[in-house]
């Protein structure tokens, strides 16, 4: 599997905190006691160590952390699957978007997660390990992971679920907590929204790893914009994700994959949490 670049840079990072604090060049340079100009030059990614180190307490974010990556001294360790998990890359527009497929590799039974810009890379998948679509769920449903929703289902033929808090016209809807079984996976709902307002994340067990398909509620070292709430898509995260065991691999919406563990070692946004030690 080719090991995908981070989603965002330390600029984006430190974007993304300003606005969920309701703080612009100003009034941050004004806390951290820097000038409008230099925040503003760390947010394009052109920020000195000095700067960053006074912005990132008032932002909440972890400073070592926050410094690394503007370093690009960090990329979360690859993960590899053996069997019954396939990551769907695909280009929209500027970016790129994941979406994936999770499989019981004795009952051939699978489960996909979004569609990406096309749902080609998941279908030649179920083609290629002849496996059945049973379900079709979406972290949210901002364009970007939902392109090309309509090919998987006719091509697939399985139900579309969704939060009951974002549902779509003629899927299904569950609340957070609901179990679906895939083979012998089970595969469970946390609600994980704050970057929409349905966003949803789904905790897989029965692979070779503990798996968390998390949309774009966390990205490797950063987090999505918190376009609904910029609070609650921090506490959820905090709550609910990184609560999950260390090793729990998490699959995003963008960027490549990450654990739990690491993401409170590096992420900016939540390395400042610290590593509670029942999660080792």
């Amino acid at each position: 599997m080719v090991q995908l670049p981070l989603e965002d840079n330390a600029g984006d990072v430190i974007s993304k905190a300003m606005r969920g604090a309701d703080l612009g060049d100003t009034a941050l340079g004004r806390l951290a006691g820097v000038s409008p100009e230099a925040v503003q030059a760390a947010r394009k990614n052109q920020g000195d160590e000095a700067t960053l180190r006074a912005i990132a307490p008032p932002l909440q974010l972890g400073t070592e952390a926050l410094l690394a990556m503007a370093r690009g001294g960090w990329l979360p360790r690859p993960v590899a699957f053996p069997d019954g998990f396939a990551m769907a890359t695909t280009p929209f527009h500027d970016m790129t978007v994941n979406a994936y497929l999770v499989w019981d590799p004795t009952t051939k039974q699978a489960a996909a997660f979004d569609t990406g810009a096309t749902a080609e890379p998941l279908l030649a998948t179920l083609r290629r390990y002849g496996l059945k679509l049973e379900f079709i769920f979406l972290t949210h449903t901002h364009h970007d992971h939902i392109a090309d929703l309509v090919t998987l289902i006719k091509t697939a033929h399985a139900p579309v679920w969704a939060s009951e808090r974002e549902p779509i016209a003629g899927g299904h809807s569950f609340g957070e907590g609901k179990t679906f079984e895939v083979g012998a996976l089970r595969i469970h709902t946390l609600s994980t929204w704050g970057h929409s307002r349905g966003g949803a994340s789904y905790v897989v067990n029965g692979l070779a790893h503990p798996l968390a398909i998390v949309g774009d509620s966390l990205f490797a070292s950063s987090m999505g914009g918190g376009m609904e709430s910029y609070p609650d898509a921090h506490r959820n995260n905090v709550e609910k994700v990184l609560r999950l065991p260390a090793a729990t691999v998490l699959a995003c919406g963008h960027g490549p994959l990450t654990t739990v563990g690491e993401e409170l070692e590096h992420n900016p946004f939540f390395a400042q949490c610290g590593t509670p030690s029942r999660l080792l």
